[in-house]
């Protein structure tokens, strides 16, 4: 096993190209087990998760051939059961559920596995199954779902927490080979969930409300084979422009969508850090220093998630006091300690963690706890003062393709050591 060693303090300059999107490429691989035809899938990042879904879908009986980021399924699929082993490694691969229901009637899917950051239940997907007529059993760590026929239904998918992008996939997957008209209220906006409805729409579904709460799917009886290229991962295009603004470096990105980090830009410039857009670029212009800024998450068009973290490393080495909340999940905070190994000064009060930002972090040895954490060490190795270890690294493996050699590319002093 690899660890990462950083040695801090020094600029970026340069461009990195974003790669596809994690989020988008788990769902629409899943998709293709709706038909038989072939599909092509281009821009799929290498990755733990990416290729643990192919694994996956050749376990299922389809045929996967992955090179160049690009993969093409064909061939039908030949069992309903997704196996422990794989699907207890990724919260992702739950996704398999919607279109093997929808395709076999029938389905038989591990309880997922995943990333430690806070209880992620799979009440939403079992409630959206049993709503389009589905008989739902768990059992030994199993949900077992069985249908005569799937029929639409009027259904709301809000949570606690809100919206869930992989139930709001999910369900709908299910749903475009089901009998009669299916609405989905409550639905997740995320670019991810549009995503798959365009690929859904590019098999033949009939689905309309794209990238809106409120999903309508008329069930068709049968889907064809679909080209479609992923788009670019906004939460590693986030990541690097965070990386630049914790740097104060100037670095352009390309492959991105401003739109879909207007949240982040926002805060960021009221943080103090300029940007210029371009077509499909961002050119980020880190400050000297940097004001402090609070956030709080929420699902899509809100702040993500999936870059608290990051933006908690970003504020730890901002002078001043600024609180961040996650309202998505409220308990993914475990890197705090680890970000405090560095020198920051971060406490949790309930849900909400307060950070006094200090003038400099050290590099220390610390211990990835998930995927997103594990940038966020990533981001505080860089500007800290000093060598940094991070270990546990396939954590960051299960998101960012070549995270290491891009940054390297662009003037970061990153290597990997044997454990």
């Amino acid at each position: 096993m690899d660890k990462l060693v950083i040695e801090g303090g020094k600029k970026l300059k340069g461009e990195i190209r974003v790669s596809g999107s994690k989020n988008s490429t788990l769902p629409i691989l899943a998709a293709t087990l709706l038909t038989d035809e072939k599909c092509v899938i281009r821009n799929v990042p290498k990755l733990r998760d990416t290729l643990t879904m192919i694994k996956l879908l050749r376990s299922l009986g389809k045929s996967v051939d992955y090179n160049n980021n690009i993969a093409v399924i064909s061939g039908p699929a030949n069992s309903s059961t997704a196996e422990y082993k794989l699907v207890s490694t990724m919260r992702g691969s739950f996704c398999v559920m919607g279109p093997l229901l929808g395709k076999f009637k029938t389905a038989k899917v591990s309880l997922p596995g995943g990333c430690v950051i806070g209880i992620r239940p799979v009440d939403l997907h079992i409630k959206g199954f049993k709503a389009l007529g589905a008989k739902i059993e768990v059992a030994a760590g199993y949900v077992i779902a069985t249908a005569r026929q799937l029929k639409g239904n009027l259904i709301y998918l809000g949570g606690i927490f809100g919206p869930s992008v992989l139930a709001t996939g999910n369900v709908m997957m299910a749903a475009v080979l089901a009998h009669g008209e299916t609405i989905i209220e409550s639905a997740a906006c995320e670019p991810e969930v549009e995503e798959l409805t365009e690929f859904l729409i590019k098999m033949g579904a009939h689905i309309e409300g794209k990238g809106t709460s409120r999903l309508v799917i008329r069930g068709v009886k049968r889907l064809h084979g679909a080209e479609y290229d992923i788009g670019p991962d906004r939460i590693e295009a986030g990541t690097f422009v965070l990386m630049a603004a914790a740097t104060g470096s100037t670095l352009t990105l390309k492959n991105v969508k401003y739109a879909q980090l207007l949240v982040l830009m926002d805060r960021l410039e009221h943080a103090g850090v300029k940007f210029k857009k371009g077509k499909d670029s961002l050119t980020i212009i880190g400050p000297k220093k940097l004001k402090p800024v609070s956030v709080t998450t929420y699902p899509y068009p809100g702040f993500p998630t999936d870059l608290q973290a990051q933006f908690m490393a970003l504020m730890a080495i901002t002078q001043g006091v600024s609180v961040i909340t996650d309202k998505v999940f409220p308990d993914r905070f475990i890197h705090i300690a680890e970000l405090n190994r560095m020198g920051a000064n971060i406490r949790r009060d309930s849900g909400v963690a307060i950070v006094e930002g200090v003038k400099y972090l050290y590099g220390a040895p610390v211990m990835a706890s998930d995927l997103r954490a594990s940038a966020a060490l990533v981001l505080a190795g860089l500007a800290a003062k000093g060598k940094t270890e991070i270990h546990r690294i396939y954590h960051l493996e299960r998101g960012y393709e070549n995270i290491d050699e891009k940054l390297k590319k662009v003037g970061a002093v990153i290597y990997r050591e044997k454990e």
